[in-house]
């Protein structure tokens, strides 16, 4: 019988490992989206939309569909969502691995400040300066709409979500990013602290050389903690590793 595979998809690596996979002769492969973003890109295989229901659902699925392996993919901030997958997975027995890109680290030129959330990063940023290049997503702006005196730019792919600070410029763009272009926007913009998530990859890492680059304070949210007795892999290959499944 062909194993199923159900990525939690959502991120770049969710879609080179789907590629991967349909790539296999035998393997089906489902791709699970949030529907958060209305054009997630191409991905191969089958895909479904929306929510399960909490652990609970995704395990029925997971028993319904006949899945023989879970890849959680996730983006490392999808706290919930991880640990659904890791209690899912502990229910039905189903094979499960942690797929996570790797984070970013500081290097002896960079003026990194690490918090733990939001509104940790938001409590510094009267200290740092007037003027924001917030970079953390389109969902939680709330945690700074108290800041009327600070001025933001707010990069996201789709529009953010209210609450958000009164004094906000929004620029729609997908990643990736060139260094030139964003050591470009934070000059134009006169951006005096960069705040983003530790998200890691290539994708949107160009900001973090253009702020080493013009000396500017960056504040930096960490990564939520995995559940208990959960670990990830780095990219597709170790994936595939995991799975009994790498290429002959």
């Amino acid at each position: 019988m062909s194993p199923h595979v159900l990525i939690l998809g959502g991120t770049t690596e969710a879609r080179e490992l789907a590629a991967a996979l349909t790539a296999l002769p035998g393997v089906r492969v489902t791709t699970s989206l949030a529907g958060r973003v209305t054009r997630p890109g191409t991905v191969t295989g089958d895909i479904r939309i929306g929510g399960f229901g909490g652990a609970d659902g995704l395990a029925a699925w997971l028993r319904e569909q006949r899945v023989d392996a879970l890849v959680d993919a996730t983006h490392p901030f999808a706290e919930t969502i991880t640990a659904n997958a890791a209690r899912a997975a502990a229910t039905t027995g189903v094979p499960a691995v942690v797929l996570r890109r790797p984070g970013w680290r500081p290097g002896p030129q960079d003026r990194w400040y690490p918090v733990g959330s939001l509104p940790e990063a938001a409590g510094l940023l009267p200290l740092l300066g007037p003027r924001v290049f917030l970079t953390t997503g389109r969902l939680g702006l709330s945690a700074f709409a108290h800041l009327t005196e600070l001025h933001f730019v707010v990069r996201s792919v789709e529009l953010p979500d209210p609450p958000m600070p009164p004094h906000t410029e929004v620029l729609l763009a997908r990643g990736p990013f060139t260094v030139d272009d964003e050591t470009n926007l934070l000059a134009t913009h006169c951006i005096d602290v960069v705040v983003t998530k530790d998200s890691g990859g290539e994708a949107t890492a160009a900001k973090l050389t253009a702020a080493r680059r013009l000396a500017l304070p960056v504040v930096v949210v960490r990564r939520p903690a995995l559940p208990p007795d959960v670990t990830a892999v780095p990219d597709v290959p170790a994936v595939l590793e995991r799975l009994g499944l790498s290429p002959r």
